[in-house]
């Protein structure tokens, strides 16, 4: 069986409407829309391409949603249990706060030159860097479990957070080198599912293994066995990677993997340059910031907020965030099958930002209730379709962005979204000082319905899906 490789030659011509080229069309000029603008007439020359699908994705695929989780889990473990820690080391909420903050503020200034190390390197060693420096800050925090060494539980916590560099806009570059075009959504939606498992994690342990105690020696010994549990953890899952975790394999998984060929290599900076005139990835990345920046302040904020209303409560601020997280798990497996099955990115993206509007303002009323079944119930509903958002986004910049590489479109979603959540944690936790909870979570709603508003003039620009038509129309043509 002969197949044709792609050789591109550029004229300017506008976008054409997505829908699977004719025979005819195909016979007298196959073109395809690159992340330009521009669409390329795409000449044949009878090279045999292949494409496979391996068994061993799924190892691959599990080995990066545990790393994930490892990293995602440190975000959230000092913030949930904000009073223990306000109380063993002595510092206000505020100073607390900054071991969340920390995780946004780091990885703005090091997502271009990560990124550039991430396409130099590859996948294994960029995920290798990133488990390795996980590692490493969760053992510096061991060293910081005493009263007046805060500051080196915070040394830990930083470099925890600038290693999630190399772990954060991985999923949909594990997805795409990895899976076929019929698996790609879902797989990284399951990527996505490994951040959120650690959020998961980080909301429920912490405020079952560090107990609140009269003498601050006992919650200090509370302290260093989570910080002893999560470097065990940290260091095992270095090590499996180590032993594991391939690049890539050696045959290609989908047509959209070889169509993006070039006889001129595009560099990183290149391609940030290409990404950020594209007009829908631009409202795309800020709608996305919004969207994650929210849920950001309101996971930072939970412990506060509850403890207003609950007093006494710590374990059940977890339970709360537990459900928020688990629910997204579940928002996002649900979605990425969606998204699969439809491709309907741009109605998904509608419906979820809507549904998670709505979520988001009945969260914030029914705290008034004063039950607190009922803000298990809306905060799992915020959960399901706030955090199910977030693969969604990945996949559709993917589409956005195509021939582009997915690690860049990703990395500059999570850098808006790191963006927006400093932004909205900081002036979350001012209102919610001064003002209460209601115009804190009131004002984070009011943004998010911006976000759902502002996405309504994003066009459904679905390229990848695009090339791979065109791919498997000349594989039958070829038969």
């Amino acid at each position: 069986m002969t197949s044709y490789q792609v050789v591109p030659t550029v004229e300017s011509l506008s976008a054409t409407p997505q829908r699977t080229p004719s025979k005819t069309e195909v016979g007298e000029e196959t073109q395809k829309l690159n992340a330009a603008g521009a669409r390329e007439e795409l000449c044949f020359s009878p090279l045999p391409i292949q494409t496979k699908v391996y068994r061993r994705r799924w190892l691959m695929l599990v080995i990066f949603l545990l790393v994930s989780m490892s990293s995602a889990f440190q975000w959230i473990q000092f913030a949930i249990i904000n009073n223990l820690i306000m109380k063993y080391y002595n510092v206000d909420s505020t100073t607390v706060d900054w071991t969340s903050l920390v995780y946004m503020v780091t990885y703005i200034p090091l997502i271009f030159p990560g990124a550039w190390i991430m396409d130099k390197v590859g996948l294994r060693i960029t995920l290798l860097m990133g488990a390795f420096g996980t590692a490493l800050g969760a053992w510096i925090k061991v060293l910081g479990a005493a009263p007046d060494l805060f500051y080196v539980a915070l040394i830990g916590q930083t470099i925890t957070a600038m290693s999630q560099v190399f772990i954060l806009g991985v999923p949909p570059n594990v997805a795409a080198v990895w899976f076929g075009a019929e698996q790609v959504s879902s797989a990284c939606s399951i990527g996505v599912f490994g951040n959120q498992l650690g959020v998961a994690l980080g909301f429920f342990l912490p405020p079952i293994l560090v107990k609140d105690h009269e003498n601050i020696d006992d919650i200090g010994a509370d302290l260093k066995l989570m910080f002893y549990i999560v470097a065990g953890v940290c260091t095992a899952l270095f090590i499996v990677v180590v032993i594991g975790f391939q690049a890539k394999p050696p045959l290609p998984p989908n047509a959209a993997r070889i169509a993006p060929q070039s006889s001129q290599p595009v560099t990183y900076y290149q391609s940030v340059k290409t990404i950020v005139t594209n007009k829908n990835y631009i409202l795309l990345l800020i709608t996305y910031g919004i969207n994650a920046g929210v849920f950001y302040a309101m996971s930072t904020l939970l412990n506060q907020t509850v403890l207003r209303h609950f007093p006494g409560e710590e374990e059940n601020a977890g339970r709360i965030g537990l459900t928020i997280v688990v629910c997204g798990m579940f928002g996002s497996v649900v979605c990425g099958i969606i998204l699969d099955k439809t491709h309907k990115f741009r109605e998904t993206t509608l419906v979820v930002y809507g549904l998670a509007v709505a979520g988001m303002v009945a969260y914030t009323f029914t705290f008034e209730l004063q039950y607190i079944v009922i803000t298990f119930v809306t905060a799992g509903a915020v959960g399901f379709f706030m955090t199910g958002y977030l693969p969604v986004g990945f996949e559709f910049a993917a589409e956005l962005t195509y021939p582009e590489p997915e690690v860049t479109s990703s990395g500059l979603l999570n850098a808006s979204a790191q963006v927006f959540g400093i932004v909205f944690t900081i002036i979350g936790g001012w209102l919610l000082s001064n003002y209460g909870d209601l115009v804190c979570n009131g004002s984070l709603s009011a943004a998010l319905f911006f976000g759902a508003a502002l996405s309504l003039f994003i066009r459904s620009d679905l390229r990848r899906q695009r090339a791979n038509q065109i791919e498997a129309f000349r594989a039958n043509e070829a038969i």
